[in-house]
């Protein structure tokens, strides 16, 4: 989703190494230290296991007993995951690829080419991956990311988001739209200074780091701010409803806000009073009349909004994508 011209500016070494931070997968307490670190990839040529590579502990000897169940490897060798393919098939990989690509394809096309032939190896056999924690979610095409994007941020515009720690501003990143993508990734560094004072309270000084931003950026389409562990929480809260939540409690705030993320953050509390209306009528509507009127109202605005809500555009909620990714059972 960049453009062939994008620039990355305003990024300490600190301030890049905590925004990288925020996406890494990761594990609650003692769960993080007891579980299995590094990937294994595994080279099978007629069905038989010819090599095995594992990240933290290099080249691992063959043994007469190894399972093929690529989950059984990855308890065997203590890794939390692997890629397995036949002899042959990462230069198929690339052949189906290379023969898809187009010279005017930008990188995010080219990733979403890339994840298409993964996928169709994958449905064939000759390449397994483990754990598949996207299965079943749809690839999308290069209309249906533009339309996502149009919906979300206007061409010229920017996103902004700010997390904040101890009455400081923690680390920042603001993204401005050109066409198709983004020609610009700008850091925290050269909006600091634009900042001035803080009051100590995220909820006032957002709003400086968004007079900053559009100073000298260009102006903003959506912002998200709040302080960097409340942000690290909803991350991987399977809670229906956290999000919504914390928006109400100004855990989180957003400005501006873009109906796509308005309506988004709307069905996902409708969600919630689903399920407290499916508990309460659960003990007393006998009839389920109750259940059976929230639920076709629920259904009928997710229906009308259909065309600005970005998870209808898409296919998949991109929350919970991002939950699978990072969360670490």
């Amino acid at each position: 989703m960049f453009t062939r011209d994008v620039r990355f500016e305003g990024f300490s070494v600190e301030s890049w190494i905590r925004f990288l931070d925020l996406w890494r997968p990761r594990a609650d307490g003692d769960r993080e230290k007891s579980r299995a670190h590094g990937g294994l990839f595994v080279v099978r040529e007629a069905g038989k296991i010819r090599k095995i590579l594992h990240l933290d502990r290099g080249r691992l000897p063959l043994a007469k007993d190894l399972p093929d169940d690529p989950a059984a490897l990855a308890e065997r060798f203590r890794a939390s995951w692997v890629l397995s393919w036949e002899n042959g098939a990462l230069e198929e990989l690339m052949e189906r690829f290379g023969a898809r690509l187009r010279r005017d394809d930008e990188l995010g096309n080219q990733i979403l080419i890339f994840l298409g032939a993964f996928r169709e190896l994958v449905a064939e056999g000759s390449v397994t991956f483990w754990p598949q924690r996207l299965a079943g979610v749809p690839i999308p095409s290069e209309e249906t990311t533009v339309k996502a994007l149009d919906a979300v941020v206007a061409d010229g515009h920017c996103i902004l988001l700010g997390l904040f720690e101890h009455g400081e501003l923690y680390t920042a990143v603001c993204a401005r739209r050109r066409n198709k993508g983004f020609d610009l990734l700008a850091g925290p560094e050269a909006l600091r200074p634009s900042m001035g004072l803080l009051s100590g309270d995220f909820r006032r000084d957002y709003r400086h780091l968004i007079s900053a931003a559009e100073k000298l950026h260009g102006p903003l389409s959506f912002g998200c701010f709040a302080e960097v562990g409340t942000f690290r929480t909803l991350q991987v809260d399977p809670e229906p409803g956290a999000w919504s939540r914390a928006v109400a409690v100004r855990d989180i705030v957003l400005s501006p806000v873009p109906t796509a993320v308005g309506v988004a953050v709307g069905i996902d509390a409708v969600r919630v009073a689903a399920e407290g209306v499916r508990t309460f009528t659960a003990k007393y509507d006998t009839f389920g009349l109750f259940d059976l009127a929230f639920r076709e109202a629920k259904k009928r605005l997710e229906g009308a909004l259909d065309d600005r809500d970005v998870a209808a555009i898409l296919g998949f909620e991109p929350m919970s994508v991002l939950r699978l990714l990072l969360r670490r059972e």
